[in-house]
């Protein structure tokens, strides 16, 4: 395992995985909202997305987690493993609420410098979560139903699955990276 792509709809625990999994692999990881946003909740352009998007994806290692639906086909090309966080939608609204209001006025290690986490923010990202909920993780299912065969797919429904998943791994924390 050298490249792992991580999809899920916001609040799956798509980084709190990729966190976890980098700890116990050593591989880099890299999340999507430090591509997307920049410090200051400043938006970048598409064009800069899709640049940063593919300096990631020629590394050799990295886990890659989050969306920008449109390099999903360069990240699963380059993808040794593909893992797609799917769980039910109350659990997600739950999740950005209590990650909202334990980390208010505070970045989260997932989101650049300055992108505070901010209550008001919250009742556009519950609207934005329930009005996706379908299309979101159609656009997944396919993603992953497209998969190529070598790629090996883990579909993970709940936390009980995220625990046995990573319970599975060996600890590779030991080894040596070229950081080039």
């Amino acid at each position: 395992m050298r490249r792992v792509m991580i999809v899920g709809q916001p609040g799956s625990g798509k980084s709190t995985l990729a966190r976890a999994l980098g700890a116990r692999t050593g591989l880099p990881v890299v999340h999507m909202d430090h591509i997307h946003w920049q410090p200051g909740w400043v938006e970048r352009t598409a064009a800069q997305k899709d640049r940063l998007c593919a300096e990631v994806e020629a590394r050799e290692e990295w886990i890659f987690e989050g969306g920008h639906s449109r390099s999903y086909a360069n990240r699963v090309a380059r993808a040794d493993l593909l893992i797609w966080v799917d769980v039910p939608v109350a659990l997600r609204l739950w999740r950005v609420t209590r990650r909202t209001l334990t980390g208010l006025g505070k970045s989260r290690p997932d989101l650049p410098s300055a992108c505070p986490e901010r209550l008001r923010n919250l009742p556009g990202f519950w609207r934005f979560i329930w009005a996706t909920r379908h299309s979101s993780r159609a656009r997944i299912a396919r993603l992953v139903q497209g998969a190529p065969p070598e790629l090996r797919v883990v579909h993970l429904r709940s936390l009980a699955d995220v625990r046995a998943f990573l319970a599975r791994l060996p600890d590779q924390t030991t080894r040596q990276h070229d950081q080039g």
